[in-house]
């Protein structure tokens, strides 16, 4: 299962907008494409572990102050359905 979660947080740290806005419309959550932009940006090179929850925790306070709480708790509901075991 670790390669799977190395798979997914290498994803998540080298996401792009239009690839965060495909999986954003996959998983039906709502991301428009300049806050895509700014989630993109900000995850860039951060090296985040989606699967620990306080990490996650954080990087969702973090794109809340960037893109907006609402923005947050759509991101958050994606990394959620990533997560799933």
């Amino acid at each position: 299962m670790k390669i799977f979660e190395n798979i997914i947080n290498h994803k998540i740290n080298t996401i792009t907008a239009d690839e965060l806005l495909k999986y954003a419309e996959q998983f039906n959550i709502t991301v428009n494409r300049q806050q895509a932009r700014k989630i993109a940006e900000y995850l860039k090179g951060k090296n985040v572990n989606i699967f620990d929850d306080k990490e996650r925790a954080k990087l969702v306070k973090q794109i809340a102050k960037s893109a907006g709480p609402e923005t947050a708790r759509e991101v958050n509901k994606l990394f959620m359905q990533l997560t799933k075991k």
